[in-house]
């Protein structure tokens, strides 16, 4: 990602801090709405209002940044989707990429609602009337929403392990290389430093991971 002429990229998160509050208070306790600068990757957030996801101002982003990041210039918004936070509860969530003038993504509006009390009050009427409840149409893994992005690598890759129902170490060839494509697509290599802790944490040497995605850039189209 080019870099962002500070006085451009300024304006834009200056102009969307105060709307962060606003946004928050008016739909009350049960959201979280995070303003991330894409600038600082490891610290991108620099607005919060809220505590759905337990966030504050110096933290990395989640999984869902990371993968907005990795879109880069074709990034979308999303809005509206659910996922589940690591403690059970369900979110539903609006990503809103942000970019400058010129069309880069610099950053991006997030905004949260913990669902799950309404779910629940959506049973209890349901039984109260006798009818019969909607199943909750929720993705079954769930989204790391840690500051720590060492904790959100470390998500990305213990979901490979249970998909493949191995140890990242014990994997093949074949399997480990559909591992680092998918944490590529999850943006994590735009990370500063990330090669050497996805290395270490698949049990082989820089050079191999290296190796790794020299393979798959061949691959890619």
């Amino acid at each position: 990602m080019p870099d962002v002429p500070s006085s451009t990229a300024d304006a834009v998160f200056a102009a969307l801090t105060p709307v962060v509050e606003g946004i928050a208070a008016t739909f009350g306790r049960s959201c979280e709405v995070v303003l991330h600068d894409y600038r600082d990757r490891e610290r991108s957030v620099v607005a919060v209002a809220g505590s759905v996801t337990g966030r504050v101002a110096g933290d990395a982003m989640s999984e869902i940044g990371l993968r907005v990041l990795a879109a880069g210039d074709d990034a979308r918004n999303e809005v509206g989707y659910l996922t589940r936070a690591q403690d059970g509860r369900v979110l539903k969530c609006t990503t809103l990429p942000l970019r400058d003038v010129d069309g880069t993504l610099i950053g991006a509006l997030c905004v949260n609602i913990d669902v799950s009390a309404i779910n629940r009050a959506t049973g209890v009427l349901s039984d109260l009337l006798g009818l019969s409840a909607l199943p909750e149409q929720v993705p079954a893994t769930s989204t790391n929403f840690s500051g720590d992005l060492d904790q959100v690598v470390e998500s990305l890759v213990e979901r490979a392990e249970r998909a493949h129902a191995v140890p990242v170490a014990a994997l093949g060839r074949e399997e480990r290389l559909a591992l680092v494509r998918s944490l590529n697509d999850a943006g994590v290599f735009a990370l500063r430093g990330a090669p050497g802790r996805i290395a270490a944490r698949l049990g082989i040497s820089r050079t191999g991971l290296y190796n790794d995605l020299a393979e798959l850039k061949k691959d890619t189209p």
